[in-house]
């Protein structure tokens, strides 16, 4: 059997966790790899430098393995990681990096814009998330606002328990979706509780019917 290339396997060992995980792979320099998750993406790209502040670098420095939360201001995204140096007999020869979503941080709503106001909404309130015209708009039933984070930003933010990204545009609460209908290749239209139907992109439709069960 031929030898197995690095590439191939880090493709193989990337599709493995490609729903929750990311996978960076460095020298002691820059990335070399880098497979990022639906979950989490630190839109990283082969060749950039290892920031000070990473656990990649940490894991360097301290020629150990490092797990640890990384604030927003590194990568513009929180994120949990795990780092394990690669050795060659007595020399750090790289790291392979595990980054996870971070969870929420302890908040339970999450403050909306209105035309009157800032509105607290919790987190089980709301319906969806929704990226348009360059702006992110938060849907409950009582009340829709706009807010700061990105959609990236809310799916770190919001319970993964029942918050699910369908869609480079949504993210849906599936505890307000009412039903779910079979659209054109391979995707689906979710019918909310709220009268409202929300897409399921083919990009999403696998990683969605995996999470729902279906």
């Amino acid at each position: 059997m031929k030898d197995i290339t690095l590439s191939a396997l880090l493709e193989v060992i990337g599709d493995l966790f490609s729903d929750e995980i990311s996978i960076a792979v460095s020298n002691t320099k820059e990335y070399i790899y880098y497979r990022p998750s639906k979950r989490v993406n630190l839109k990283i790209t082969k060749h950039d430098p290892i920031k000070e502040g990473t656990i990649a670098y940490q894991a360097i420095m301290s020629k150990q393995k490092v797990a640890e939360f990384i604030h927003r201001d590194v990568f513009g995204v929180p994120y949990h990681g795990v780092a394990v140096p690669i050795w060659k007999e007595d020399e750090i020869e790289g790291v392979v990096t595990a980054i996870y979503p971070a969870l929420a941080d302890g908040k339970s709503v999450v403050t909306v814009k209105t035309a009157d106001g800032w509105i607290p909404v919790p987190f089980s309130d709301v319906v969806y998330v929704e990226s348009k015209d360059k702006k992110t708009f938060v849907h409950s039933d009582r009340i829709s606002g706009t807010h700061k984070y990105s959609l990236q930003d809310f799916e770190s933010l919001l319970p993964k328990d029942f918050f699910i990204r369908c869609h480079r545009s949504f993210i849906v609460n599936v505890n307000e979706i009412k039903a779910i209908y079979p659209d054109a290749h391979s995707t689906f239209l979710l019918a909310m509780k709220n009268g409202d139907q929300i897409p399921v992109s083919q990009s999403y439709s696998g990683y969605f019917r995996k999470l729902l069960g279906f």
